[in-house]
């Protein structure tokens, strides 16, 4: 019923701007809302940090509303990183976790996003935070070796994700129900830092619903060097976890737990956790 009723409003609002941008005034109105949609911030606090976000949709305040309670764990695992340390950000997706990292630890983050849909609301969210000095964007993909191929994207949503890079399926192995695609580069974590000059990371946060054993693939080296690494797994993909398991085993990682916040034990993502991995010699 509710899917139904957002259909409705979404027809009406596509017709309410298919008539007024027929007019000049019609079309400035549009453009005002559109803009003001964008200037919308919310104001939170977690463990004593203070944070604005920009929220111009439904589902990026959504996120925000849901900063302390969607990953706990990975806010928990944020906290223990050492002060000043490298951290990735794989899939940073509008920021969040990006800038809590840099507020709460002063982290230098290098946060890879290539979704043209959240890059803008990630430069926002940077800039609000004044984090321009500790956050660098990496609006390219990573994969298992460099190259151009497809972003193909199950939402044009600010904010959304499940999203894949040069294959077909999601976060759960399945194929995914593409609304749209464009080409794009990829690299691999090795020419991230071989070749862009990136540097080395301390720790790794990686979530990007589906190619996380491709990543872990292209970076053996790398990996090797790191000191922790938290990163969503599926298990029911077992390919997906199969594989990320013998390629951070075999970097000298160990795994310490798995966790997932109690919204999602009845949801389609009850088998997805945060796998937390250590360096323990």
């Amino acid at each position: 019923m509710i899917n139904k009723i957002k259909r409705v409003v979404q027809v009406i609002i596509r017709l309410f701007l298919a008539i007024t941008s027929k007019t000049s005034i019609g079309r400035y109105f549009n453009n005002q809302a559109a803009a003001v949609a964008m200037d919308q911030v919310m104001l939170i606090h977690h463990n004593e940090i203070d944070m604005k976000f920009a929220v111009p949709t439904r589902l990026s305040r959504w996120r925000v509303e849901t900063f302390s309670g969607k990953e706990p764990e990975t806010l928990e695992w944020i906290e223990n990183i050492p002060n000043g340390a490298v951290l990735w950000d794989i899939g940073a997706n509008i920021g969040l976790y990006s800038v809590y990292a840099a507020l709460k630890r002063n982290c230098k983050v290098w946060a890879f996003e290539p979704s043209v849909f959240n890059l803008e609301i990630l430069a926002r969210n940077i800039f609000l935070n004044q984090s321009t000095e500790k956050i660098c964007i990496v609006p390219l993909a990573l994969n298992d070796e460099p190259g151009s191929s497809h972003l193909r994207m199950t939402s044009t949503e600010w904010g959304g994700a499940s999203s894949t890079f040069g294959k077909d399926f999601g976060w759960d192995g399945k194929t995914i129900q593409e609304v749209f695609e464009f080409q794009t580069i990829g690299i691999s974590i090795e020419d991230a830092v071989k070749k862009l000059f990136i540097p080395q990371p301390d720790y790794i946060k990686m979530d990007v619903d589906g190619i996380e054993h491709l990543i872990l693939k292209g970076g053996t080296s790398i990996l090797k060097k790191i000191k922790g690494m938290i990163i969503e797994i599926n298990d029911e993909f077992h390919a997906q976890s199969d594989q990320c398991k013998k390629l951070l085993i075999k970097a000298g990682l160990s795994f310490k737990e798995k966790k997932h916040s109690n919204m999602f034990d009845n949801s389609d993502y009850k088998h997805a956790y945060n796998q937390i991995w250590i360096r323990s010699r």
